[in-house]
């Protein structure tokens, strides 16, 4: 292991070890400095952010777009000091700071037996709302986690979601996509952070206005078991609430091929994705390049 990768993962131990511990007052105020002093840095993340968001809000001013960037980045370390303090937090306080629209989708799916498999970009606190679902609603489900450098630290992002309830398949590897599958087959739960393609082999969408690519998985896995595919979309409201929306249903198209049916599927999680995105798009934590127009043509991924 690398100097730099056992500064990596020492620095999210420290995190996971002691920000857990802070008063609550005491992370907040912690966050939004952290948050504030990356923002005035201006680092590769911090412009990209800006740039992301220069195509969320076409025709914003400068002044705007920075604005935007400086409370994107106070919403992103909102999201780490949530994700470092949620072992911590009791049931009531996981159950109590999170209150999601449309629920019924979930709930009358999965009594059906039919497996639901939810769908959602990088908005606000993901882990919170999975935490939620195991906690609140005592449902289990699955879901994938990229492969992160050092190893050390992907087991213990492994290990972190485990914690909240949640089975944890690697992204890389092969065998995610059969397990998922037979989850869904018995009826279960998966949920799929989906609007950034981490294989180079996504589905193309137009997202605003602009071509991108998202994984075809939550569609494949709809299409294979019969699963019901439910976009979700989060955003902060006043700390410490969270609130988000459960969408209707996609529905797999009635005609054509595989790959056509996948495609229309994505494009229809896309343009949900873009609505939640653009009413909060402060809450929107993609650091890394999305669109093909920004992409590294030799690698053709972020």
């Amino acid at each position: 292991m690398s100097a730099q990768d056992r500064l990596t993962d020492a620095l999210y131990g420290l995190g996971w070890s002691t920000v857990k511990k802070l008063p609550e007052p005491v992370a907040v105020r912690l966050g939004r400095t952290i948050a504030d002093l990356a923002w005035k840095q201006r680092g590769k993340g911090v412009q990209r952010l800006e740039s992301n968001y220069a195509r969320v809000v076409p025709g914003a001013s400068p002044e705007r777009l920075a604005e935007l960037s400086r409370a994107g980045m106070r919403s992103y370390l909102r999201y780490w000091m949530e994700s470092f303090r949620l072992p911590a937090w009791n049931e009531e306080r996981i159950s109590n700071c999170f209150e999601p629209k449309g629920l019924h989708h979930l709930t009358e799916g999965l009594a059906a037996g039919k497996g639901v498999v939810l769908a959602l970009p990088h908005l606000a606190n993901w882990d919170h709302a999975g935490a939620w679902a195991t906690t609140k609603l005592g449902i289990p489900f699955t879901t994938v986690a990229e492969r992160l450098k050092p190893e050390t630290l992907y087991d213990r992002f492994v290990a972190y979601r485990e914690s909240l309830g949640m089975e944890v398949l690697p992204h890389s590897g092969g065998t995610a996509f059969g397990t998922l599958a037979r989850r869904l087959r018995d009826g279960g739960l998966v949920c799929l952070v989906a609007d950034r393609d981490l294989s180079a082999s996504g589905v193309e969408v137009d997202f605003f206005g602009d071509t991108a690519r998202m994984p075809a998985g939550p569609a494949l896995l709809a299409q294979q078991t019969g699963a019901l595919l439910l976009p979700v979309t989060l955003w902060y409201d006043d700390a410490p609430m969270m609130r988000g929306r459960i969408h209707p249903p996609v529905a797999v198209p009635g005609s054509g091929t595989r790959a056509e049916k996948t495609s229309v599927m994505t494009q229809a999680l896309a343009d949900v994705f873009a609505t939640g995105i653009a009413d909060h798009p402060e809450d929107w934590h993609m650091l890394q390049r999305l669109w093909l127009a920004d992409l590294d043509p030799e690698k053709g991924r972020p």
